[in-house]
């Protein structure tokens, strides 16, 4: 075992993350003390995050989106995350409608990072969101939204763009903000990522 200091969560990064997320002091304590088992260097690397993620998803595949959520946390591109970033990075992709939320979901489709959202990179988180879909419920799934190209169609119509706009960060808050079915459309269900987490925990 390290020494006392490793293994236990600072009193004003607890504070801090209690204020941004969630999550209660008994959890974070929970999470660190996982955090610091698997990854005991203190931060995460891409795979790391990978695998952790595909644990919560025993029966899909969540690499790619797995690597678009650890993209936008990684601020620095530094190739990894540290316990801060990747327990506001549960956070943000498991909880509610905020602000902060949105903003997170705006840098996850801007895969380039250059500022704007083109219909490619829509398709292409799409893509990565119904790998993590089991075969089951894409068959449950809407006519006009059972494959990443119509599902992209159809969030693209929703947003009023023709083919080759670009979407802005204001225009995508507003969009995902004053229509519920755009919000719907652009995420996996926060609610199975929850129930994973709850499981994970137990």
């Amino acid at each position: 075992m390290g020494n006392s200091k490793s293994g236990i969560l600072s009193k004003e990064l607890l504070e801090d993350l209690k204020l941004n997320t969630r999550y209660s002091e008994e959890e974070l304590s929970a999470w660190y003390k996982s955090f610091q088992k698997e990854c005991p260097s203190g931060r995460i690397t891409i795979e790391q995050f990978q695998t952790i993620y595909a644990s919560f998803f025993p029966d899909a595949d969540p690499k790619a989106y797995a690597q678009h959520v650890f993209r936008s946390f990684d601020t620095n591109n530094d190739g990894t995350l540290d316990f801060k970033e990747y327990i506001i990075a549960l956070h943000l992709t498991s909880t509610g409608k905020t602000v902060q939320k949105f903003e997170w979901a705006f840098s996850l489709y801007d895969v380039d990072g250059n500022g704007t959202i083109s219909k490619t990179e829509v398709l292409e988180i799409v893509m990565a969101i119904f790998k993590m879909i089991n075969a089951d419920d894409q068959e449950d799934l809407p006519e006009d939204e059972n494959t990443p190209e119509k599902r992209t169609d159809k969030i693209w119509d929703y947003f009023g763009k023709k083919e080759n706009d670009k979407l802005t960060e204001g225009e995508f808050i507003q969009g995902i903000t004053e229509n519920k079915e755009i919000l719907r459309l652009i995420q996996y269900e926060p609610q199975k990522v929850q129930d994973r987490l709850k499981e994970k925990k137990q």
